[in-house]
C-alpha cells in the first residue's frame, strides 16, 4: 500500500510544509481517535479543484469499536459523496451531521468533520465517524475525553495541532487507555481517569488528586512546567521506588487560541500515565543477562590468551624441531579463537562483525613469517559482513590456517615472496571464501581428503562438519581455495 506522502504527491497540491504538518497529525492521532472513541479519516482535495477528495490516512479507536473494518487509505470520493466533508473544507468551520456507512448496508453514523488549518489556510479536513449513541447516556470518563477531544478539535481549525515540534509517539508512549489526567490553566486536576488514580496509588499517592496540582500531592514533575513554558508536548518518566516507574507525557491545550499568526496561550493540558514498571524491569534484565554474557566471553577470551602463553613459554624450552613448532600451532590456532571471544566481550549479542577478524588472522600470518628476503603481501576484497558466533569461530581457526599454509607451503625458505588474495563474498543465505596465492601450486595428486597436512585436515573437517559447507583446493600456478558456508538467518539462531 502507497504512503501518504505517496499518496500525496500523486494525487494533491500540498506543499513540503503541509505534508509535513499533515504527517506529525497522522503520527499522533491515535490520541485524537482514543479520546472521541471513533474512527478518524484524513481528507485531502485531490488536485484540479474538482470537488473530490483523496483519503490520506485512517485511525481506529483502541477504546471503542471500529466503525469501518475496511481500509479506506486511498481511496477518493466526489462532493456527492460526501457533501458535509466539502462544505466543512469551503467554509473552515466545524460541522456536524451523519453519513451513511456503505459496509454496514448503509447504516447511518454521527459525522463530524474538522478543517484541518495550518498558516492561515484550510489544506485537508479530518472527519470523526462513530455509531449514534440512542437511548444512553455518556458517563463522567466519556464526557471527560470527549471534551478534550473538542479542544483539540479547536486547535485542529486554528492551526494549533499538531505541535510544530513533536517527538511522536513510540510502542511505549502512555495512551488514553493507561490513564489520563486534565489539567486546568492553574495546572490542577479537574479530572483523573480510573486507571490514572491506579497508577498515581502505584506511585504512593492515596489522596485525592482533583483540585491539586501533582506536586502538591508528592509528584515531582518536570514535565508540567517544561510544556507550559514551551506550549509544547514533554515526556518524562518518574521513578517513585526501585520497582515503580511511571511515563508521564503532558500534552498542552490552547482551546483554539494559538495559531501559526499569534503565540500559543496554554489553556490546560492532558497528561497521559502509564507503569511501565514491567517493561523497565525486562529492559534491566537483559541488560543484565546481556553484561553477564559479555563477561562470560571476556573470560573465555583470557583463560585462552594464558593457555597461548603457557604454550608460548613450553615452546621456548624445546630445543628447536617438531615439537616446538606443533605448540607454536597450536598456540595460533587458539589465538584465532580467541579473536572471536574478545569482540563478543566488547559488542552486545551473538553476532561477530567478521571483517575486523580478517584483519587480525592477516597480521597473525604477517608476524609469524615475516621475512625481508621474500615478503608476503595480503590483500582482501568484498565484505563478510556479521555471522553468528557458532560460525565465526571456526572459520577463524579455517582461515589461520588457510593462511598459514599459504605462506609455508606456497613460499618456502629462499623463494621471492609473493602475495596472497582473500575474497569474500556475503550471499545472505551463504559465504563465498575464496584464499588465492600465486606460490609454488599443489604437489601432483593431491587431494584434501588424503592430505597428511594437520592444518589442512582441521579446515576440512570444520569446514564440512562443524559448518556443514564445502571446501576445494585447485592449482599448480599457486592454489585457490574456496570455501561455500551456508549462513543462518539471525531468527534461526538460538535465543
Amino acid at each position: 500500500m502507497a504512503t501518504l506522502p505517496e499518496l500525496a504527491r500523486l494525487h494533491t497540491r500540498l506543499s513540503a510544509d503541509q505534508l509535513s504538518h499533515l504527517t506529525r497529525l497522522v503520527a499522533s492521532w491515535g490520541i485524537l481517535a482514543d479520546l472521541c472513541f471513533a474512527d478518524l479519516l484524513l481528507f485531502v482535495p485531490v488536485a484540479g479543484g474538482d470537488g473530490r477528495f483523496i483519503v490520506l490516512g485512517q485511525v481506529r479507536p483502541t477504546t471503542s469499536q471500529t466503525l469501518h473494518g475496511d481500509d479506506l487509505v486511498g481511496r477518493i470520493i466526489d462532493e456527492a459523496e460526501r457533501p458535509l466533508v466539502a462544505r466543512a473544507f469551503r467554509a473552515g468551520e466545524i460541522m456536524d451531521g451523519e453519513v451513511a456507512v456503505t459496509s454496514r448496508g448503509g447504516e447511518p453514523a454521527r459525522l463530524q468533520c474538522i478543517p484541518v488549518r495550518h498558516r492561515g489556510e484550510v489544506m485537508a479536513v479530518l472527519t470523526r465517524e462513530a455509531p449514534l449513541m440512542v437511548g444512553r447516556r455518556p458517563g463522567e470518563l466519556e464526557r471527560s475525553y470527549i471534551e478534550v477531544f473538542e479542544r483539540f478539535a479547536r486547535m485542529l481549525v486554528a492551526g494549533g495541532f499538531p505541535y510544530p515540534v513533536d517527538e511522536g509517539t513510540t510502542a511505549e508512549s502512555p495512551r488514553v487507555g493507561d490513564g489520563v489526567l486534565l489539567l486546568d490553566e492553574a495546572a490542577r486536576v479537574v479530572y483523573a481517569s480510573p486507571n490514572a488514580v491506579n497508577a498515581l496509588h502505584r506511585m504512593g499517592v492515596y489522596t485525592n488528586v482533583e483540585g491539586a496540582r501533582l506536586d502538591e500531592v508528592g509528584v515531582e514533575s518536570n514535565a508540567i512546567g517544561e510544556a507550559w513554558a514551551a506550549a509544547l508536548p514533554v515526556t518524562e518518566e518518574l521513578e517513585r521506588r526501585p520497582d515503580v516507574i511511571v511515563l508521564l507525557r503532558v500534552l498542552p491545550l490552547f482551546d483554539g487560541r494559538g495559531g501559526w499568526a499569534e503565540p500559543p496561550v496554554v489553556t490546560g493540558a492532558i497528561v497521559l500515565l502509564r507503569d511501565v514498571s514491567d517493561v523497565r524491569r525486562r529492559d534491566r534484565l537483559l541488560l543484565s543477562k546481556d553484561a553477564t554474557i559479555r563477561e562470560v566471553h571476556h573470560r573465555v577470551k583470557n583463560n585462552l590468551q594464558t593457555i597461548g602463553s603457557l604454550l608460548r613459554l613450553q615452546g621456548r624450552r624445546l630445543v628447536p624441531g617438531e615439537g616446538r613448532e606443533a605448540l607454536a600451532e597450536a598456540e595460533r590456532r587458539i589465538r584465532a579463537i580467541a579473536l572471536v571471544h574478545e569482540i563478543l566481550s566488547r559488542e552486545a549479542g551473538e553476532q561477530v562483525p567478521f571483517d575486523q577478524i580478517i584483519g587480525f588472522l592477516i597480521r597473525m600470518a604477517e608476524d609469524a613469517t615475516i621475512s625481508p628476503d621474500g615478503p608476503v603481501r595480503f590483500t582482501v576484497d568484498g565484505v563478510a559482513g556479521e555471522l553468528p558466533a557458532t560460525l565465526a569461530t571456526p572459520l577463524s581457526v579455517v582461515l589461520s590456517e588457510l593462511l598459514q599454509n599459504a605462506v609455508e607451503h606456497g613460499y618456502p625458505d629462499g623463494s621471492a615472496g609473493g602475495h596472497v588474495h582473500i575474497a569474500l563474498t556475503n550471499h545472505g543465505s551463504r559465504l563465498e571464501v575464496v584464499v588465492q596465492d600465486d606460490g609454488r601450486g599443489l604437489p601432483p595428486g593431491f587431494t584434501i581428503d588424503r592430505t597428511r597436512s594437520l592444518g589442512l585436515s582441521i579446515a576440512r573437517d570444520l569446514v564440512t562438519t562443524q559448518m556443514g559447507g564445502t571446501i576445494t583446493l585447485s592449482g599448480t600456478a599457486g592454489t585457490c581455495v574456496v570455501l561455500d558456508i551456508p549462513v543462518p538467518p539471525p531468527e534461526a539462531l538460538p535465543g
